[in-house]
């Protein structure tokens, strides 16, 4: 399952987050992928594509970075793949 978990920097403060990503990574769990990732020019936000089979695994990753960051995940699909459930009938 894929997932776009957009990143509110708390006090638009891109600074410390990026600070610690170079010391200690991005701290995902095993089992929790990242996929890609754009940062608005202002640096206020990070929209950031995810993948795991286990949403639980999110919770985890977001409990390591929720003193600096604001998350709103949105569970998301592909065009391609949203195009072809629509063609099939399916919402």
């Amino acid at each position: 399952m894929l997932y776009m978990v957009i990143e509110h920097f708390k006090g638009g403060d891109a600074g410390s987050v990026y600070a610690r990503f170079r010391e200690r990574g991005r701290l995902a769990p095993e089992g929790l992928g990242y996929i890609a990732s754009w940062v608005d020019l202002p640096m206020e936000r990070c929209f950031q594509v995810m993948e795991t089979d286990d949403a639980a695994l999110l919770d985890e990753w977001i409990s390591q970075w929720s003193d600096l960051v604001d998350f709103e995940v949105y569970a998301v699909t592909t065009s391609a793949d949203a195009a072809a459930r629509a063609a099939a009938g399916a919402q």
